[in-house]
């Protein structure tokens, strides 16, 4: 399979590598962990890296619950067979422990030349053996660090990765980090030949992981991709996200039910107590360190009201990326018709929320693609986007431009936005948006008005800025 894409990623190692061959870092050897959601394309962004590099390397894939003395056994044999310069001298060499296990691979790097070492799924070394990340500190400082080596980490649980470079862990301060997201917009677009808001609702059902993308045929509408995935009860679509979940999430877990009550849309955090809790609603603290860990491992993410006025009570959680939310709110419940052969039934529900569900999952990426464009000539100090709300969400205001969040100093703008088929942003949601906006602590009569529409705006309406799908692609190129 073609891979395409991922420009920048690659850029970044391979600058990452110049490093290595120019030894123009602080260290001869260098460390990048790569870190990213489960599925998004990090291994296969770190092979293709590999092999497009023209160097010597050598790739360890950890497995998860296996036993330490068969996973150093398994890593010393990799080595062994691998093409690094000097893989004969470690050939069939029995390792006691990670030291000793690392520190071959320090003997099979080449010293005259560049290398690149790849350990993939570093969390579940870490799981299996608590003195890892004591030998791979011990080892970088006194072997790698000083041959012309690139160690890449690889990781998909996000919360781990991040502990490994915390301050007061082993190997704080001695690697690069780098987040592997899904395929932005601008990448989507190219891969599926759509139209601008056409690929903007592809990336709102793919979420950019490549494996869906790479099935949705080039100008394939909407409803012919979702009618050949729901009619294959083994489409990448329907797939990929209970393989997501189940890695990191057990089907009977508490994590895994609050994570359903939020992709079922509850927002706040009673109603996903409710949700979550079943016969009766889950304690607070219970829930507490639920969502913490949902937050920490990039699951979840959580809004706050962007205003000149701090507001902590009224927090909104929400799926983080746009696939899972929408096979949660979707295909979970979906699979059992679609394996009995009533895809159409799913397609059916589908199609009947689709509008309102995308109304508010567009948001985001709205808000980020408009972070992309910003600041720009006319707001030169705007690096702030979000929304704001009260209590009752009445009003809902879509866009905040500020100066900082989640406290601003100043509102730069206030928008609204219009994600429908064939109705523009016309003067009813103009006039609502200026009579909701004073609403918005830090917002002025003389507040700039913005708005976002999939297709188009009236043009006789007084607004500072207007958006659309082609301004979101463009975003991102």
């Amino acid at each position: 399979m073609d891979f395409t894409g991922r420009s920048a990623d690659l850029e970044q190692l391979d600058r990452q590598l110049r490093l290595v061959a120019d030894g123009t870092g602080a260290t001869r050897g260098q460390a990048v962990i790569v870190t990213g959601r489960r599925r998004v394309g990090k291994s296969r962004l770190v092979q293709e890296f590999c092999d497009r590099s023209g160097t010597p390397y050598v790739v360890f894939q950890a497995t998860r619950g296996r036993n330490a003395v068969a996973e150093r056994a398994d890593f010393a044999a990799t080595l062994g067979s691998s093409a690094l310069s000097g893989a004969e001298l470690v050939a069939g060499l029995r390792v006691a422990d990670w030291n000793q296990a690392l520190r071959s691979l320090a003997v099979a790097v080449p010293a005259d030349a560049p290398s690149i070492a790849v350990i993939d799924e570093v969390p579940w070394l870490v799981e299996q053996d608590g003195e890892f990340e004591g030998a791979l500190q011990t080892v970088w400082d006194r072997h790698l660090s000083a041959k012309p080596v690139l160690l890449v980490l690889v990781g998909s649980d996000m919360s781990v990765m991040e502990a490994l470079q915390s301050y007061g862990r082993p190997f704080f301060g001695r690697a690069a980090k780098m987040t592997v997201r899904p395929l932005h917009l601008a990448d989507v677009q190219a891969m599926t030949g759509l139209d601008a808001a056409d690929a903007v609702d592809a990336q709102l059902i793919t979420g950019g992981f490549p494996e869906i993308v790479q099935s949705w045929r080039q100008g394939m509408s909407r409803v012919d991709f979702l009618r050949e995935a729901v009619a294959n009860p083994l489409s990448p679509l329907l797939v990929a996200g209970e393989l997501s979940l189940l890695g990191e999430f057990p089907e009977a877990s508490r994590s895994r039910a609050v994570l359903e009550a939020v992709g079922s849309g509850e927002r706040t955090f009673s109603t996903i107590a409710a949700q979550a809790g079943g016969a009766g609603a889950l304690p607070a603290g219970t829930l507490s360190p639920l969502l913490n860990t949902l937050l920490a491992k990039r699951v979840l993410a959580a809004d706050l009201p962007l205003s000149t006025k701090a507001d902590t009570k009224n927090k909104r959680y929400r799926v983080a990326d746009p696939y899972l939310r929408f096979w949660l709110a979707f295909l979970q419940r979906g699979i059992p018709l679609i394996e009995r052969g009533r895809g159409d039934v799913a397609l059916e529900r589908i199609e009947r929320s689709w509008t309102s569900w995308r109304g508010r999952a567009v948001e985001p990426v709205i808000r980020e693609s408009l972070l992309r464009l910003l600041p720009d000539e006319r707001w030169i100090d705007t690096e702030a986007v979000g929304g704001w709300w009260n209590r009752q969400n009445n009003p809902e205001i879509d866009l905040v431009g500020a100066d900082r969040d989640p406290v601003a100093g100043v509102v730069h703008f206030v928008g609204s936005v219009k994600w429908l088929e064939s109705q523009p942003f016309g003067r009813h949601d103009y006039d609502a948006l200026a009579r909701d906006m004073l609403a918005v602590p830090g917002a002025e009569p003389s507040t700039p008005l913005v708005a976002v529409s999939r297709c188009g705006v009236r043009d006789d309406l007084p607004l500072a800025a207007r958006w659309g799908p082609e301004d979101l692609v463009r975003a991102w190129r």
